[in-house]
């Protein structure tokens, strides 16, 4: 089974959610700066199998629309294969504050660079596994690990 690998793209930073293998839970990874996004992402291609991207999308042109716009391009040629999906971003940042002041985070936490970042890239990415994948793209148990034969003996 494979993750999807979600992007909350900014000039500056950049928050990286990731799914679980069965691509049912969206969780915030990390924020990296923005220059060094490139080498993260062949890192988290490279560690666990990945199913997809999935990118924030202002859906009107800001100041990250040429960055996010490069980097799809980017990402489509080195893994051609592999489905790309934009998805709106559209008041994550202000749905990420909110959450992470409901679930108790303190104030100074919540002020540190790419707190907000992390978060906002899950829920873009909570927001495309709710939206639904497309079943061509959803990953498939291994059911090998189901089968008799692959069971412990019980002692």
């Amino acid at each position: 089974m494979a993750r999807w690998i979600a992007l909350d793209f900014g000039h500056a930073r950049t928050g990286i959610a990731v799914t679980d293998d069965a691509a049912l839970i969206a969780s915030p990874l990390e924020t990296v700066a923005s220059d060094g996004l490139w080498a993260r992402l062949r890192e988290l291609v490279a560690e666990r199998p990945c199913a997809g991207f999935v990118l924030g999308d202002p859906g009107q042109i800001t100041n990250s629309s040429e960055g996010i716009a490069a980097l799809e391009k980017k990402i489509r040629k080195q893994w051609p294969s592999l489905p790309l999906h934009r998805v709106d971003e559209s008041f994550t940042s202000r749905e990420a504050r909110a959450s992470m002041v409901a679930g108790g985070m303190r104030k100074k936490k919540r002020e540190e660079k790419g707190a907000l970042d992390k978060v906002a890239a899950a829920l873009i990415l909570q927001r495309f596994l709710d939206g639904g994948i497309p079943s061509s793209e959803r990953p498939m148990p291994d059911f090998r690990s189901f089968h008799p034969s692959n069971r412990r003996p019980k002692r």
